[in-house]
């Protein structure tokens, strides 16, 4: 008997660790409820509510192969390799497949399953599936882990024109097996989802998500470029949320973008090309979770930046967090996330650099607060992404660069459509004046800037200027 632990894969089609487990032989699906390690690790209510409805509708996937899916509870991952194991001498399991996972909790836990089932003569089978290459194959000259993203990108061009990683094949049908399908839980105790309206926005399952890549791909790459930092149009994918369950994996975004660009990722569609970077960013990221092990455990990449004199503002944590700075492009974009779960990508730049420059306020604290609201919270990339706008990680936005927010919007929402649907106590005020509220424009239940935006750009930069000149250093 095999089985197959799912975790961050939640589908059928292009499933390494299914297809492999399914090709040899009578096949068993298993999911751990760990709420537990969950809450340590931040994780959304939307995203664990995202997790039940994608299993519901992938144990209905499943029993068309009459493939079972069990679900255990294993309240911390310190609790899976007894599960686990209980599991397969349940059933007489011989080998489990799991597609692999990145970050220094997720490595020890399949470590220490993989100890335990070894003792009872039980294999352990670790699949790449959640990357297109697999972290510590695409490395420097000096044999190390890049730090910079171009270079980073370069190597993975040259490994693309040698070969495309390919789709795997849907699992084999099995014959009726004695297990039956476990419960899904309606809910997780402690993750109770704010509104029913998020279930709307992100409908589960893989066709919905096989759907929108195809409509994005067909009808939406081709204007990418010149649509993806305007907030008020459907110019992204959306896809995040997808990625992050493993409802749709790379492989197949990346196939269907080339299947748009006649089979080039280097040239030819803009949209295309442009688009194909982006999930080598998401690429990126996870080599660098993998290779600078310290991003794990809430650190730095650039050593030297712990030393910033982060400030001590509860209020204006707080006011930032519920959308009430007196900066409309930042207050906006952060009921965007309190409702959807989700945030327009260049807005995480501008509403993070906020943060961690003109409030100078530890970037791991916004770090932190968008994973327990984030659909697509995603270590890696939510990490990198913090770390790239408040100077501390790596290829990181210089620490003299500082968005101006009130610029950006004037930039990406230049009519305030996007300011407008989100802060409607602004909507009478003219295109110009609502980018920019306050003084002569204030407007009854808008809060005024809670900190200027020049001194505390010029602040930001004098904390950053103090810090000691960086070194090379083993990570």
């Amino acid at each position: 008997m095999q089985l197959i632990w799912l975790r961050n894969d939640l589908r059928i089609h292009d499933n390494t660790a299914l297809c492999a487990a399914s090709e040899r032989g009578p096949t068993l699906a298993l999911w751990l409820v760990s709420p537990g390690q969950w809450k340590e690790h931040d994780d959304a209510p939307c995203k664990v509510d995202f997790w039940l409805r994608n299993l519901r509708e992938l144990q209905e996937a499943l029993a068309h192969y009459n493939i079972p899916l069990l679900i255990r509870h294993a309240e911390h991952w310190r609790d899976a390799p007894q599960v686990v194991l209980e599991v397969c001498q349940a059933h007489g399991v011989q080998d489990v497949h799991v597609n692999e996972e990145y970050g220094i909790n997720e490595t020890r836990r399949d470590r220490q399953v993989g100890e335990l089932l070894q003792r009872h003569d039980i294999r352990l089978h670790s699949h790449l599936d959640q990357l297109l290459f697999k972290p510590g194959t695409v490395l420097t000259r000096n044999d190390g882990y890049f730090k910079v993203f171009t270079q980073f990108r370069k190597a993975c061009y040259q490994r693309l024109h040698h070969a495309l990683p390919p789709l795997q094949r849907l699992p084999r049908k099995q014959d009726r097996p004695a297990a039956t399908n476990d419960a899904i839980p309606e809910a997780i105790e402690g993750f109770a989802l704010p509104c029913d309206t998020l279930r709307d926005l992100w409908p589960a399952g893989e066709r919905h998500a096989r759907k929108r890549l195809e409509d994005f791909a067909q009808d939406a790459m081709a204007d990418y470029p010149e649509q993806r930092d305007i907030p008020s149009v459907d110019g992204t994918s959306q896809l995040s949320p997808y990625l992050a369950a493993g409802v749709v994996s790379v492989r197949q975004c990346l196939h269907a973008a080339l299947a748009h660009n006649h089979g080039e990722f280097e040239s030819g569609n803009p949209g295309a090309v442009t688009w194909i970077n982006e999930l080598l960013w998401r690429e990126f990221y996870k080599h660098v979770l993998t290779g600078y092990p310290r991003v794990s455990r809430h650190r730095a990449f650039r050593p030297a930046t712990e030393a910033v004199q982060w400030r001590d503002a509860p209020e204006d944590l707080k006011a930032w967090q519920e959308g009430r700075t007196g900066v409309p492009i930042v207050d906006a974009a952060m009921r965007q996330l309190l409702a959807t779960g989700w945030m327009h990508n260049r807005l995480r730049m501008v509403v993070a650099m906020f943060l961690s420059k003109n409030l100078l306020i530890d970037w791991r604290k916004g770090e932190a607060f968008f994973m327990r609201h984030l659909i697509d919270g995603d270590l890696a990339a939510n990490n990198g992404g913090w770390q790239w706008s408040a100077s501390t990680g790596t290829d990181s936005v210089p620490y003299f660069r500082v968005f101006n927010p009130v610029s950006q919007s004037e930039r990406f929402d230049k009519k305030g459509r996007f300011l407008r649907h989100w802060l409607p106590e602004l909507k009478d005020l003219d295109d110009k004046e609502i980018h920019s509220p306050g003084g002569l424009f204030s407007v009854r239940g808008y809060p005024q800037p809670i900190v200027d935006l020049g001194m505390s750009r010029r602040r930001a930069i004098e904390a950053f200027k103090q810090l000691p000149k960086e070194q090379e250093v083993e990570y």
